[in-house]
């Protein structure tokens, strides 16, 4: 297979050292910054490019891209219009503005496309997942997911205030950069019908975006979900909690666990992520899944016309925060 890598940040310097791992042995790198391209060049021995169309011209089967968020929806349009199979990393966009185009360039060029929302591939997700699945917990009354951490400590080697995570005209704030967990409640309760959010920056942080956002979500099920985002604590946590009429289910991302309880029989049961898993696996599940579809040719775990409703979702927050209203049916009153 012939790949290419665009962004050689971090998390593109992350997809391409998997796809090495992973034996994709035909690769390439367009970064528009030239020292960064020279780095990986040096780095990696390979082929790179200082602009999409070049490389869009070494004509390769599939693209990870990995560039801030303004630039998704204009590379994937350049990749989807040359038939290239992409994964793109989250969130799909910081704004609607073409999301509908690129939806129906990939569908008329019958394309594997991927959102890279690496959470549902790490094995606490995706356990959750598996047991909803099996209705362990019955129908579901409410859930609660949250996650924060400390911007400034994301990357040590970079000034946040310079992070596309500081500006809301790169995609910035905590709604749209901690995206992962208004995905996961839409993979794990089904679409939502009604947002209602309060968010702001709140914090001394030298940043133009929200730092802390709370969002009440109803979905098409009737179930209620709180979703908590932050830019703010200094000790990162991640978490979720389902309420069902049957059983509870609680994972916490820092302990490893998954605590499960079953009402019937009062039972307890807890389950533990496999030991010695690190980070990095749920990078290469999540390739190797988009790698398999792309020789399968069937569609990926959330392909891009899936994720737009997941934007809807996050930008009927933001909406609903600088409106100080509800969102009702955010794909419609949104469009």
């Amino acid at each position: 297979m012939k790949g290419l890598v665009v962004g050689f940040g971090s998390i593109g310097r992350r997809h391409l050292e998997n796809l090495i791992t992973l034996d994709i042995d035909q690769l390439s790198i367009c970064e528009i910054d030239p020292k960064l391209r020279a780095a990986a060049s040096e780095q990696f021995g390979l082929k790179t490019f200082g602009d999409l169309n070049s490389a869009i011209d070494w004509h390769p089967q599939f693209a990870i891209v990995a560039t801030p968020p303004h630039l998704h929806v204009e590379q994937c349009l350049l990749l989807a219009r040359a038939g290239i199979d992409f994964l793109v990393e989250k969130p799909l966009s910081h704004t609607e503005s073409g999301l509908r185009e690129l939806a129906e360039s990939a569908n008329r060029h019958q394309l594997v496309t991927m959102v890279g929302c690496n959470m549902r591939f790490h094995p606490g997700p995706a356990k959750i997942k598996d047991m909803l699945d099996q209705r362990r917990i019955g129908k579901i009354h409410f859930a609660r997911l949250h996650c924060g951490s400390y911007l400034p400590n994301w990357r040590s080697a970079v000034d946040y205030r310079r992070n596309y995570a500081a500006h809301p005209n790169t995609g910035g704030g905590c709604i749209l950069d901690c995206i992962h967990e208004i995905d996961l409640a839409h993979w794990f309760l089904g679409p939502v019908l009604d947002v209602c959010c309060m968010a702001d920056h709140l914090s001394a942080l030298e940043i133009d975006t929200e730092d802390v956002a709370a969002l009440i979500c109803r979905h098409r099920s009737g179930t209620i979900s709180e979703i908590h985002l932050d830019y703010v604590q200094r000790e990162y946590d991640r978490g979720c909690q389902i309420v069902g009429d049957l059983g509870s289910i609680g994972w916490d991302f820092k302990a490893g666990v998954i605590n499960f309880l079953d009402y019937k029989d009062d039972g307890r049961a807890v389950f533990p992520q496999p030991e010695n898993w690190r980070v990095n696996e749920m990078y290469v599940d999540e390739i190797e899944h988009f790698l398999d579809c792309v020789r399968s040719r069937r569609p990926t775990m959330l392909p891009v016309s899936d994720a737009i409703s997941v934007m809807q979702t996050a930008f009927a927050a933001k909406a609903s925060a600088r409106e100080h209203r509800v969102i009702l049916s955010p794909a419609e009153a949104l469009a």
